[in-house]
Parts: structure tokens; C-alpha cells; sequence
């Protein structure tokens, strides 16, 4: 079988899953190819034709990871939970969806950082749904707070009132033990400082790559926070993706030297 591989969404010429893809078909003895994929979501109903035809799995970006799920005749546990996907494969004349974004986040954090959300008070920038896997992740694995940050008041309180430990304020006198940024850089207003209870032991993830050092995690970087930008993620994501796809473990620290 020759894998026909894609990453989809708008923008993505920034995209690097090309890269992460065709590294990971060569890990696993594999063949194929992967190509980025411009969609706008209300060309979402592409995806339901594409599936099977044109290509046998796909990484799916901004802004599609909710419209993508009306293309599916089976999910994984958590895009059900969370109503968000980040991946497609056609499998036994099905699509299938999941989200591996948040376990993804969860590895890269656990290798660049060694440690896990356990008991953390965490902050999360933006509703989206990159923050709603992350968020979910956080919650599954035992965060004890997660205080959520975002325009968007309908998404917040949907996040918010999902999990009995997710909140749409920040939680007075408490120090932030991790604070994730997921709003895409355009959208963001300039920052003057910190957010209070950040200190120097706080870890700052910024979930952009594109710049490598973002204005955001600049400043959390003078603030003496130790940083992380998206790569990680990405990379994590990856391999837990085309561990599913390939039924073949992928290691992410592998696909990390391919972006790094």
C-alpha cells in the first residue's frame, strides 16, 4: 500500500506535517507521500468525498477540527467528549476521527519539561479547539485547576461547565503552575505583562511554532518562566496519530529531529 497523507485546513503553508508524515512513513518501513491541503471550513463537505479516494488519512487544522466531525461515521472517545477532532483515516469503508492534540501536549510537556499536570493550577489562552483538547487532557490527568481565557463567552462556559474543576476566571491567590497559549498569533492583542500568579516556576507553553519565539513567549521568558513553543506538540501529536493510522508505534523524540 502506497499512503496517501495530507495535512488539511487555512492558512497551511506554514504547515510542517508534510515533514512529520513522510518521516514517520520511513520509521515505519512504509510508503507514501503527504501534501499540505488549503480548506476553508465552509468547504468542510470536501472532506466526506475525499476520504477514501483521494487520501487515506489526514492531519486536520484551524478552522475545521469541529466542522470535520459531520464527515465521520465513528470517533474516538475524546473527540466525542470534547466535539473537536485533529484527525481522519480511512479505515474498513469508515471514516474515523480522534483527537490526539492533548495527549500530544501532554507528552511534549512530560519530555521537554518531565512533568505531568497532576495537582497543577493551569491556565488556558483561547476556546478553541486546540484549548479544548488541551484542556480535557489537563482534566484527565489530574490538574487541579484550569482557569480559562478567552473572547469567545459561549465557548468558555461550554469548556467551563463540561468539568467541575475547569473555570471562566482566574482563581484568586493561587500561583499558575503552567500557563498555555492557543490563541493563532493574528489574533492576539498585545500583552504589557504577565498574568498574576505567574512566577519563575511557572511554565509558559506557547502552542504556535510560526515564529519560532513569539512576542507571548518572549515575555514569559523574561519573566524567568521556563518556555516551550508548539514543535513539540506537533511532534507528539504526530506520532500518537500515525500510531493510529500505521498500527506501528512512532516515537515523537524521533520526529522531533526532523523540525527541531
Amino acid at each position: 500500500m502506497k499512503w496517501r497523507l495530507g495535512v488539511v485546513g487555512y492558512p497551511i503553508e506554514h504547515s510542517v506535517s508534510p515533514q512529520l508524515h513522510e518521516a514517520g512513513l520511513r520509521i515505519a518501513g512504509l510508503k507514501g507521500s503527504s501534501t499540505r491541503v488549503e480548506l476553508h471550513e465552509a468547504d468542510a463537505k470536501k472532506l466526506g468525498k475525499w476520504m477514501g479516494k483521494t487520501y487515506d488519512a489526514l492531519s486536520v487544522t484551524m478552522p475545521l477540527k469541529r466542522a470535520a466531525l459531520a464527515y465521520c461515521d465513528e470517533l474516538d472517545e475524546v473527540a466525542s467528549r470534547i466535539g473537536a477532532l485533529n484527525s481522519l483515516l480511512w479505515r474498513d469503508a469508515k471514516v474515523h476521527g480522534a483527537n490526539v492534540d492533548g495527549a500530544g501536549f501532554l507528552a511534549a510537556l512530560a519530555a521537554r519539561f518531565g512533568v505531568s499536570p497532576e495537582n497543577m493550577h493551569v491556565v488556558v489562552l483561547g476556546s478553541g479547539g486546540a484549548a479544548s483538547s488541551i484542556v480535557d487532557a489537563l482534566v484527565e490527568s489530574g490538574a487541579s485547576s484550569v482557569a480559562v481565557h478567552a473572547r469567545n463567552h459561549e465557548q468558555v462556559e461550554e469548556l467551563s461547565g463540561r468539568y467541575t474543576n475547569v473555570f471562566g476566571h482566574m482563581l484568586q491567590y493561587r500561583p499558575v503552575d503552567l500557563i498555555v497559549n492557543t490563541l493563532p498569533e493574528g489574533g492576539r492583542n498585545n500583552e504589557a505583562a504577565v498574568i498574576q500568579g505567574v512566577t519563575p516556576e511557572t511554565i509558559a507553553v506557547d502552542v504556535t511554532y510560526a515564529p519560532a519565539l513569539s512576542a507571548w513567549r518572549t515575555m514569559y521568558q523574561a519573566a524567568g518562566c521556563r518556555t516551550q513553543n508548539g514543535l513539540g506538540m506537533l511532534a507528539y501529536q504526530a506520532a500518537l496519530q500515525m500510531s493510529w493510522w500505521f498500527e506501528t508505534e512512532i516515537d515523537g523524540a524521533e520526529l522531533m529531529k526532523v523540525i527541531s
